[in-house]
């Protein structure tokens, strides 16, 4: 349901990805959302959000699915998971792991109870427009590759 209303409306996208990753559903699950307290997490700062409502069956949510992603490349399903897209296979997987490991992050730091140092914004700001697809160049596109190599090592009976 999720996928299928991203590809029909962003013609931009050739992969989908979506987990219910452990981080990931406590991050949706926190009201302040995604914070950006390292250089990963402000890769997201303009991620979307889309509110529960109930498990993903209806074809009525697909529109609002839609219209809360708009043309960002990640959102947080409240209370249920990450979604993230990319033009590429490469693309999606490197949005998804770096959104991850954000969500990863802000478990973390918020399990140490103690204050947390947040970034000025203009820097936040900053930093995030030098992750924006294109401007350094296209993340995921070098590393895929190289990830397909580690795992051929590994283990190849995945190609089968």
């Amino acid at each position: 349901m999720l996928h299928s209303a991203v590809h029909k409306a962003r013609h931009d996208v050739d992969c989908v990805i979506h987990t219910h990753t452990l981080a990931g559903m406590a991050v949706s699950a926190m009201k302040c959302g995604l914070l950006p307290l390292a250089q990963t997490a402000m890769r997201f700062t303009d991620v979307a959000y889309h509110d529960y409502e109930g498990v993903a069956l209806n074809l009525d949510e697909q529109a609002r699915v839609v219209r809360d992603l708009g043309m960002r490349e990640a959102m947080i399903l409240r209370n249920h998971g990450l979604l993230v897209v990319g033009a590429s296979i490469a693309e999606g997987f490197n949005n998804i792991f770096r959104l991850e490991r954000a969500c990863q992050l802000q478990v973390t730091a918020l399990s140490c109870n103690t204050e947390l140092a947040m970034p000025p914004k203009d820097l936040i700001d900053a930093t995030n427009k030098l992750y924006l697809p294109g401007v350094r160049r296209r993340f995921g596109l070098l590393e895929w590759p190289a990830l397909l190599k580690k795992l051929d090592s590994i283990d190849p009976s995945y190609r089968n």
